[in-house]
């Protein structure tokens, strides 16, 4: 029965040294290390010399960032090294590297990391809780754990969806200073990521790496900074907003081709773009918070809509041109051999007075015509003018 329990102690503890595999009492070793042992007191204390904490992290997932919430929320795998000479086994172990779960990480002396932009954040505990402990001989720790979190992002919304934004992770120290304890990326890459990494609506093109301590009341505290740099995808937006309000504006223009005399038709078109682009925009503006600020999609739409509502408005001239009427001066029966007006008949005198009435302008159709055959040109022109300033701005543009 003691020889089982021997092997079993084996099994929780092993390293590899030269190739050949050695063991022992785990119980033992670990009591050993326990031995007048504060976790409480940070590896250097009562020194001068600081508690350096390397850092490198394994970023596999970015998912749901949100602009109106302006958050994202990432999974990480964080791991964390620094040097506790308290631990330092080599005296009395053969182990190169012992590895533990999380029981032992309440019972030593773990740096107090916290990240700064967080808004929530939760460890992995399924199937069992996703962190381990590794205590080399010499006293190094190397300490991994699986982190979600959801972090604030604040975002310019200046150029969207054309827009590309910055979002930071930033990790610090709670409660030591820089004079105790000092954070810094292990060197040469400290960040992974993920190669099957998709992200719905953005494209992670790069990432950049940098510190960030900060100096408060209470002293400097060290902290260090990840930028991902995010580009958001067209794509969508094309399909769902810019290809259909440009279909609508085109379908507006087809009144120009309609016959003048057609009134129903044309103001039934009219009015039809017109109600169906201040849907769209509607729509496009409830995923956005209520930014003080003019976006791209705000100047698209509102684009969109005047001339939609100009094709209805040329409508109304070319309407009123066409029934346009003069004045003209002509002798009563002339004027009722035409039947061109009424008059009541005490007005009636005598066949040879001079009157005055309202003909129809002859000229008014041609005129409606012309203003119809200049619309024609004249919309997709300024219309395809306007995308051209748009796109360029709006590509090239940096705020």
């Amino acid at each position: 029965m003691r020889h089982l329990d021997f092997a079993l102690s084996c099994l929780l503890i092993s390293s590899i040294r030269f190739g050949v595999v050695f063991c022992q009492d785990a119980r033992y070793l670990l009591e050993k290390l326990m031995e007048n042992y504060d976790s409480r007191v940070p590896p250097n204390f009562n020194t001068d010399k600081v508690t350096k904490v390397a850092i490198d992290m394994h970023i596999s997932s970015v998912d749901s960032i949100s602009e109106q919430t302006m958050d994202f929320i990432i999974s990480v795998f964080l791991r964390q090294r620094w040097e506790d000479t308290r631990l330092s086994h080599r005296h009395f172990s053969n182990l190169s590297v012992i590895s533990l779960d999380t029981k032992m990480v309440d019972r030593i002396w773990v740096p107090d990391l916290f990240f700064r932009n967080e808004k929530k954040a939760e460890f992995h505990d399924v199937t069992v809780p996703n962190r381990f402990l590794r205590i080399y001989e010499n006293g190094s720790i190397y300490y991994s754990s699986r982190i979600s979190l959801r972090l604030s992002c604040p975002m310019r919304l200046e150029k969207f969806p054309l827009d590309e934004q910055q979002c930071t992770l930033q990790m610090e120290s709670y409660a030591h200073t820089t004079d105790t304890l000092l954070f810094e990326w292990n060197n040469p890459d400290p960040i992974e990521i993920n190669e099957e990494l998709e992200l719905p609506q953005f494209e992670l093109t790069d990432y950049k790496l940098s510190t960030c301590t900060r100096r408060y009341i209470t002293g400097n505290f060290s902290c260090l900074n990840i930028t991902l740099y995010l580009r958001r995808n067209i794509g969508f937006y094309m399909i769902q907003t810019y290809i259909p309000t440009a279909l609508i504006v085109g379908l507006s223009w087809v009144s120009f081709w309609i016959s003048q005399d057609a009134v129903p038709a044309r103001i039934s078109l009219g009015v039809l773009t017109i109600l169906t682009m201040t849907t769209q925009a509607s729509s496009s503006r409830q995923s956005l918070p209520r930014v003080s600020y003019i976006k791209a999609i705000d100047i698209w739409m509102a684009t969109c809509l005047v001339f939609v509502f100009a094709a209805l408005l040329e409508f109304a001239i070319v309407n009123v041109l066409s029934r346009n009427e003069i004045r003209r001066k002509s002798s009563l029966r002339d004027k009722m051999r035409n039947d061109q007006v009424c008059q009541k008949e005490e007005e009636l005198k005598s066949s040879g007075k001079m009157i005055s009435f309202f003909v129809r302008d002859p000229k008014g159709k041609e005129k409606a015509k012309k203003v119809d055959k200049g619309a024609r040109a004249g919309f997709p022109l300024a219309y395809f003018t306007f995308n051209l300033v748009y796109w360029i701005t709006y590509v090239f543009w940096q705020p």
